[in-house]
């Protein structure tokens, strides 16, 4: 099967608007050829000038003719603007088709497929490679049009004057478009990918490190902390420095050859026409000398032209690395759970399809049970919530809520299910009341504020300007990560879903705001199925089992008395953990 071209492909996001970029290509190269009437008429006013020399009074024509290089010129113009209009109108619609065609497919990934890309990464590739194309359709294929359409008739212009004087007018363009072609090309293309990849992972490792200013800041340290933030800059600077000296002396000789034609006409009429001064060889002279610069302007729009096709191109193929990573898979046939029970049965999973991070894992967790998942960082404690929440597929065994597997729940009806709460819960730029309702978007304000209430967040509204209608992240209002953690477990509370599972809820809160914390969760745990995961064994302590995960596998499992009776692994981490709580600087 032939590979849609890059523009057949742009063209199948603009749906009835493709009309007008084909509008926009038609009207830039009529405009292209209106343009180079006034040059026409100027030549008639030079040669009526320098035919009536001495005697200007019978140089009747010199003010119609200016008046007719002036309408034309402007008619070019206002015919070029038309053009645009209707390719911006066109290139802003395809952009957006683009990035909503884009989106939809993220939203349909697993959430830890969306994650392990890089939060970066997805955002440059969907708002600067979709604004990539923007460019490249409402400005460069227009101007593509009227590139091609200029040296028709340019050719046309130069061959009627004087086809020796055309000919030598050529030649500097001959020059410049070979050596044009040393710059681009399929080693230009592979110059081109290599660019964007230091951008992207340039852009990836800045929002990480921004991400952990408030880390850097605690602890004192640098931007040299972050090693990986410093090296892709580094490696920036080094391909763009070696790139720029690698083009530099092709650049400097198409600059002067494209901008040479006047310096090849005057030698050329000094060596072969010398002796020749009649009035019409010297107006032909004037007029190349006037016209020949519109080469060296197209030429240089052909070479930015190739060089933004294959910024399109590499675009087009970082959204295709997008569509590439496949949606979970809706089951034919959907069925709903009887109940809120939870069961894991020899689940293995890996992350790069080779090595196992969870290795055949059974575990049965009845409804309204509370266990906790403990155990070494690394271990899969983690991953193994982030399957039962299905935002990876296993790779063998199942997962089974309410004796369903996970795979043949719906999508919607799995997400009213299963609530999570991360450890870095993150509420959108949005009032608290709009925040907490995003769990249950038809709740009215005496439920939210209900669902605030039983989270501990009253002290939280109080303290707010317009209480649970003001807006996080505007004029200064920002709350503190255990205050985001209860506004989080209201919603949770709001959703009201069967199965919760929270992993290290506690993990950045202060001592105030994690008894705060803890009260809402006691509060949010009644009558639903629990699995929590902890580094501070302490919040784990009543928990009806607790399973410790190590090396992605059940290394022991039990209650808190349990466990402690066994002297295996749990018991060794709790005291560990005891002396690092008792440890005073």
């Amino acid at each position: 099967m032939k590979e849609q071209s890059d523009l057949k492909r742009l063209m199948g996001y603009a749906g009835k608007y493709r009309y007008l970029s084909y509008a926009s290509w038609v009207l830039s190269a009529f405009s292209a050829f209106i343009m180079l009437v006034p040059y026409w008429y100027i030549w008639k006013v030079m040669k009526e000038v320098l035919d009536n020399q001495g005697n200007m009074a019978n140089a009747s024509g010199l003010t119609h003719n200016g008046a007719m290089a002036v309408i034309f010129a402007i008619l070019g113009v206002l015919i070029y603007i038309a053009g645009l209009m209707c390719s911006h109108i066109a290139a802003f619609r395809i952009a957006a088709n683009l990035r909503i065609k884009t989106m939809e497919h993220i939203v349909m990934l697993p959430s830890g497929a969306a994650e392990s890309f890089g939060s970066g990464r997805l955002r440059k590739i969907v708002n600067e490679s979709s604004a990539a194309t923007e460019t490249y359709l409402a400005h460069q294929l227009p101007d593509r049009a009227g590139a091609i359409a200029t040296p028709i008739g340019l050719l046309l212009m130069l061959f009627i004057f004087d086809i020796r004087l055309g000919l030598l007018s050529l030649m500097p363009v001959v020059l410049g478009f070979v050596i044009m072609m040393t710059m681009t090309g399929q080693r230009m293309q592979q110059k081109m990918k290599e660019y964007q990849n230091a951008l992207e992972d340039m852009s990836n490792e800045a929002v990480e490190y921004v991400r952990g200013i408030p880390v850097v800041k605690t602890f004192g340290q640098t931007i040299f902390s972050f090693k990986k933030f410093k090296s892709s800059i580094d490696r920036y600077e080094k391909w763009v420095i070696a790139y720029t000296k690698e083009l530099r002396m092709p650049m400097v000789f198409y600059t002067a050859a494209v901008n040479g034609v006047f310096v090849f006409l005057t030698a050329g009429a000094l060596l072969f026409f010398k002796g020749t001064g009649d009035s019409t060889f010297i107006t032909d002279l004037i007029f190349y000398v006037i016209i020949t610069p519109i080469i060296s302007v197209t030429l240089t729009k052909i070479m930015f032209m190739s060089e933004n096709a294959m910024i399109v191109n590499d675009a087009l193929k970082r959204i295709d690395s997008i569509f590439a990573m496949e949606p979970l898979k809706e089951a034919k046939t959907s069925s709903e759970p009887m109940d809120s029970s939870v069961e894991l049965k020899n689940v293995s999973f890996s992350y790069d399809g080779k090595d196992n991070v969870i290795n055949d894992i059974s575990l049965s967790i009845a409804p309204g049970e509370t266990v906790a998942f403990v155990g070494p960082s690394g271990g899969g404690k983690s991953t193994l919530a982030g399957l039962i929440s299905r935002f990876f597929d296993v790779k063998s065994g199942g997962i089974f809520i309410g004796g369903v597997n996970v795979k043949n729940i719906p999508k919607k009806k799995l997400m009213d299910t299963v609530s999570f709460i991360f450890q870095d819960s993150r509420l959108i730029k949005a009032s608290i009341f709009e925040n907490v309702r995003i769990g249950k978007p038809d709740a009215g304000k005496a439920e939210v504020m209900e669902a605030l209430k039983n989270a501990q967040c009253m002290d939280i509204i109080e303290k707010l300007p317009m209480g649970m209608d003001t807006v996080i992240g505007t004029k200064g209002v920002y709350l503190s990560g255990g205050e985001q953690q209860r506004i989080a477990i209201a919603r949770a509370m709001l959703k009201n879903a069967p199965v919760i599972i929270m992993d290290e809820a506690t993990a950045f809160a202060d001592p105030d705001n994690e008894m705060k914390v803890q009260e809402a969760f006691s509060r949010l745990a009644v009558g639903k199925t629990v699995i929590m995961i902890a580094h501070r064994l302490t919040t784990v302590a009543g928990a009806d089992r607790i399973f410790v995960i190590k090396d992605g596998s059940i290394a022991e499992s039990g209650s808190c008395s349990e466990l402690m009776n066994k002297n295996g692994l749990f018991k060794e981490m709790w005291g560990d953990y005891g002396s690092s709580v008792k440890w005073r600087v």
